[in-house]
């Protein structure tokens, strides 16, 4: 049959479809040809304002920057300069100067492409991008130019706009300048640390010597600093020596890989020496070493880099005030021991204002950057054994428990018990069959809590602590804000028996701060040097602090801590009558540690100021030659001697003029069953009258065929209501591990006679109940023994 069409308009009918779909076809080519007409000129427009940008964009002068000014320092009231820091330090040299291996170490360190590329990475921009649309810092890979420009011309924030500029400047300055132009400059104004802008600098910084002088070892630790300066620089700590090693090893490897050095100069390679780093625009005396806590705080709170605080215009006003910072460096000028054995004595001392966290005054040596102490800061690097002053955080773990004040154990010294045993090289006999031993070897009646803590009395605290738990000591003195330390490393607190005795090891600084919680009546603080900053520079910045304070125990466990700690200045206190001569109310505790090795005194006024002062000798580690023993005059060094002298005398000074506050009333914590004790320790007594004394005085059987010492042969005659007729010399029974010693407390009785039956304390008042707890027998736990003296 045929198809065709029957007529003209069946034809036109049949095509009336095929015009319909051409049309639709012509429409979709129609819309597709716009969008790629606009996309192109978005594209062109872009194009256009890079160019425009690119165009408008002029090339610095080499010193040509913003006006540079130094960052001035201010005591507390905002007005009075304490000192100034980071003014440029720069002396630019010519590419010429710089010997040819100096110039690959930092080439093979930051851009081993230098001579290739155009100016900028794509890779690395595109890392940028991407983290700073992702809110992240996932690094650049910046080309030597970008670094040039990043650092010299625009800022270190990471944002889109300022890494834009970056590369329209990088990308300009590299079709303008010749690369040796670039390198050159680049070289100029780098920061390396130490207050050094420019290579040239850096080289006296670090090597006292010429750049023209450097040797390719030198010159490749230089190009590893300025990875960051206070992370790579050698002369900081081992930490830092470790990570320019390993950076110092990477910039040599790549010089060989490159071809700029062969494989035998690599391995003639010895990494160099520095000198010993000098800041000459801080002030040499004690003041220095607060600068440096500032520099520390600057860029741990406020995230300014070393260059940022060194280029700096910066008015930054410290928490640091006058008349105390004074009080402090005259109190320790005027105490500090001289001649014999006191070169290398350490006297750290750190105040702290109580429910706020300002650092009020920190003395940390006399001269900064002189000597070989000069950058060592004794209340913040020096590490020291806390001794008696730990006893305060066992008072308030028993006080959290619902142990009140008049909770009572006998003070017969010795005390004996199995979880003090210490079978290490040195101890005595005492140590050996688990003692703890007052200092002297005295001996009291059965005592509260407030006069055990008033004289110090060891074998009440080693029973206190067992019934609280040595974990609870931990926990109460962390919340306080004690912190444990290994040489530079943070560490757990101790959990062993003998944790009350201070056998870790503390900062000044912290003991100050965890004491202002104690007067603040339990509310804990983070301590700060800066209370604001403003630019006075081409940087942006008004700071200005946010106070951290929360509560650490309840506000009547603080108050009856006090009130224990407010008898230290009574006669009978171990602070008496040194600490007495402030008349004001106070609180407060010695510390000595065993065999001398630290002491300390540490306290308080309410709500005004909490002040830590601590001493030890040499590099601090327990031997015998860091004794504070026959030193410049003294026989020996105990808390309620040198350091309470500095302490009391700084605070008389800091607090002239202040009005004389009291102390804040009991808290009252009354007993409560304490139903979470220890399966291995007996329940509390409740009684009006104390218990007829136990045996306490009774060393166990000898371990040993070794005959005893004299101190054991005597201890049996104490008596727990006379003092010990003991003639044991206090060093004869020294507390130590199977490693190293512990610590415990020295400080001598206030009288040269032993306490009488007349030292044991009134009854209880009829509000509390007197809480009488037996001896406690406990099984051997960890092998660290507990004290053998007291303060």
């Amino acid at each position: 049959m045929s198809t065709s069409p029957r007529s003209s308009a069946a034809s036109r009918s049949r095509r009336r479809p095929s015009s319909s779909r051409s049309a639709r076809r012509k429409g979709k080519r129609g819309i597709l040809r716009k969008i790629l007409i606009g996309f192109a000129l978005l594209v062109a427009l872009g194009i256009g304002a890079v160019v425009a940008a690119y165009l408008m964009i002029d090339i610095p002068k080499p010193n040509d920057r913003a006006v540079q000014q130094a960052s001035v320092l201010y005591y507390s009231d905002g007005k009075t300069e304490m000192d100034r820091i980071a003014t440029v330090n720069r002396e630019s040299v010519p590419l010429d100067q710089i010997p040819e291996p100096v110039q690959h170490a930092f080439l093979a360190a930051e851009d081993r492409s230098f001579y290739d590329n155009q100016g900028i990475s794509p890779k690395g921009i595109f890392r940028a991008i991407s983290g700073a649309l992702a809110g992240q810092n996932r690094g650049g890979g910046s080309t030597i130019t970008q670094q040039y420009v990043k650092n010299y011309f625009l800022t270190q924030d990471q944002t889109l706009d300022r890494k834009g500029r970056e590369i329209l400047l990088s990308v300009k300055i590299d079709g303008e300048l010749s690369k040796d132009q670039i390198l050159e400059n680049y070289l100029n104004t780098i920061y390396f640390g130490r207050g050094a802008d420019g290579i040239q600098t850096a080289s006296k910084a670090y090597f006292n010597k010429n750049v023209q002088d450097l040797t390719p070892a030198e010159g490749a630790l230089l190009a590893s600093v300025i990875r960051g300066p206070s992370l790579y620089d050698p002369g900081l700590g081992e930490e830092q020596t470790t990570l320019a090693t390993g950076r110092w090893n990477y910039v040599l490897d790549g010089m060989v890989s490159q071809g700029w050095m062969t494989a035998a100069e690599r391995k003639d390679q010895e990494f160099p020496k520095t000198t010993a780093p000098k800041r000459n625009t801080a002030k040499s005396n004690d003041i220095g070493f607060i600068t440096e806590e500032v520099r520390t705080e600057l860029r741990n709170r406020l995230k300014l880099s070393d260059a940022d605080i060194d280029r700096g215009g910066f008015k930054i006003v410290t928490t640091i005030d006058k008349k105390a910072q004074q009080a402090a460096a005259k109190a320790v000028k005027s105490h500090r021991p001289t001649g014999e054995r006191t070169s290398d004595l350490h006297i750290g001392l750190a105040s702290v204002q109580p429910n706020d966290g300002a650092i009020r005054a920190m003395y940390g040596g006399a001269k900064f950057s002189q000597g070989k102490y000069g950058y060592f800061n004794s209340a913040v690097d020096g590490k020291m054994q806390a001794g008696s002053t730990m006893k305060p955080f066992t008072m308030i773990a028993a006080l959290r428990k619902g142990l009140p004040l008049s909770t009572t154990y006998s003070g017969a010294s010795p005390y004996y018990n199995k979880a003090f045993v210490s079978t290490g090289a040195g101890t005595s006999e005492i140590q050996r069959n688990g003692g703890v031993v007052n200092y002297g070897n005295a001996s009291y009646g059965p005592v509260t809590m407030r006069t055990a803590t008033q004289k110090s009395i060891n074998t009440y605290y080693a029973q206190l602590n067992l019934a609280v738990t040595p974990k609870s000591t931990a926990t109460s003195a962390k919340d306080a804000g004690v912190v444990g330390w290994d040489g530079d490393k943070r560490v757990p607190l101790s959990q062993t028996p003998a944790n009350v005795f201070g056998t870790d090891a503390v900062r000044v600084i912290d003991m100050a701060n965890a004491y202002a919680t104690i007067a603040a009546e339990g509310r804990r603080a983070t301590p700060y040097y800066i209370s604001s900053v403003k630019s006075t520079g081409e940087y942006e910045l008004d700071y200005k602090v946010k106070k951290d304070v929360r509560r650490a125990f309840p506000q009547d466990v603080a108050r009856d801590a006090i009130q224990a700690m407010s008898q230290v200045d009574k006669p009978g206190g171990t602070g008496y009558p040194t600490v007495a001569d402030l008349g004001r109310p106070l609180g407060g505790k010695t510390g000595t540690t065993s065999n001398n090795y630290a002491a300390w005194f540490d306290g308080f006024t309410p709500g005004q100021l909490a002040t830590a002062v601590g001493m030890y000798k040499g590099d601090g580690r327990l031997v015998e030659k860091n004794q504070l023993v026959n030193l410049g005059g003294f026989a020996e060094v105990t808390g309620g001697t040198i350091p309470a002298r500095i302490w009391t005398d700084y605070m008389i000074g800091a607090l002239e003029g202040k009005p004389v506050k009291s102390l804040p009333p009991a808290g009252n914590v009354t007993y409560r069953p304490q139903t979470d004790r220890p399966s291995n320790a007996p329940a509390p007594i409740t009684s009006t009258q104390a218990p007829a004394p136990r045996p306490t005085t009774q060393a166990p059987a000898p371990r040993s065929t070794t005959s005893k010492s004299s101190s054991t042969s005597t201890s049996s005659s104490t008596s727990t209501t006379t003092s010990s007729s003991s003639t044991t010399k206090s060093s004869s029974s020294t507390t130590k591990t199977s490693s190293t010693p512990t610590s415990t407390s020295t400080t001598p009785p206030p009288t040269k006679t032993p306490p009488t039956s007349s030292s044991t304390p009134p009854p209880p008042s009829t509000s509390e109940p007197t809480i009488t707890v037996p001896t406690p027998s406990l099984t051997r736990g960890d092998p660290t023994p507990g004290a053998n003296q007291a303060d």
